[in-house]
């Protein structure tokens, strides 16, 4: 296989000889592996070229937001190797830890020299395994699309022609994806868990599930009964403008802020 592999390779710094050592491991193996300085490579149009003129299969980075950024978007599958600039540095500017982010869903596996950089770099990110699993069953499907994310007004406009909303999380404050829903009238089902529970009222305002085969059943349930789908999404939509109306939650938080304005100079 032809590889390119991105590094900082400022002569004799601990980057360099990392990167050479695994490349020496790479072509042992029988691979070509054309190692590369990444600040010679700055934009993704070099990078574009670079790769169509080796003809290279699969790509390397050490240093996440160095090298991997430079490898997102040009159809050939890449890993990266964590820098300790990445998780000691990088990780507390938004905009770099954003790409980093978006550099580990693409990659195909992440190398961290140790488990103390194994577990920074989870605590940071989603496990982008997990993310790859999820869209690749979501392709393997039929019917499932996973979207992302979208204005308002256009997610509004979807939800409004969903046959229901479901909300799986395992952890919730207050579910707005769920409030919109009722307000919507567009029936819930939702994970039986505290902060679902604490708005949706099993069988008044939505369905709860605990598990997948429970889910399965309260959904064939809601197609099956037109009656019951009714019912939650009536008891939905007078619950939502009830307890949680913009002009109420307006009216509250500024009589809040006025408590603090009286407060002021005492």
């Amino acid at each position: 296989m032809r590889l390119l592999f991105l590094a900082v390779l400022r002569r004799h710094t601990g980057n360099a000889v990392t990167a050479e050592r695994i490349r020496d491991h790479l072509e042992a193996a029988g691979h070509v592996c054309l190692l590369k300085d990444a600040c010679d490579l700055e934009s993704s149009s070099e990078i574009a070229r670079f790769i169509e003129a080796e003809n290279l299969e699969a790509a390397l980075a050490l240093h996440l937001y160095r090298g991997g950024r430079l490898l997102r978007g040009h159809g050939i599958p890449f890993g990266i190797i964590f820098g300790g600039t990445d998780l000691n540095e990088d990780v507390n500017h938004r905009e770099k830890n954003e790409v980093m982010g978006k550099v580990l869903e693409e990659a195909r596996f992440a190398v961290a020299f140790t488990e103390s950089m194994k577990e920074a770099a989870q605590t940071q990110w989603v496990d982008p395994v997990f993310t790859r699993e999820v869209k690749a069953r979501v392709k393997r499907t039929a019917g499932v699309r996973l979207l992302g994310e979208m204005p308002q007004e256009d997610l509004h406009a979807a939800l409004k022609n969903c046959f229901a909303v479901v909300n799986s999380s395992v952890s919730e404050g207050m579910s707005a994806a769920i409030l919109e829903a009722m307000d919507l009238e567009v029936p819930v089902l939702a994970r039986n868990i505290p902060g679902n529970a604490a708005v949706v009222k099993h069988e008044v305002t939505g369905l709860l599930f605990s598990d997948p085969q429970e889910f399965a059943q309260l959904a064939k349930r809601l197609v099956r009964d037109p009656a019951l789908e009714k019912e939650i999404v009536a008891n939905g939509r007078e619950y939502v403008r009830r307890y949680h109306s913009w002009q109420a939650e307006r009216d509250t938080y500024q009589h809040l802020v006025r408590t603090l304005e009286r407060g002021v100079g005492e």
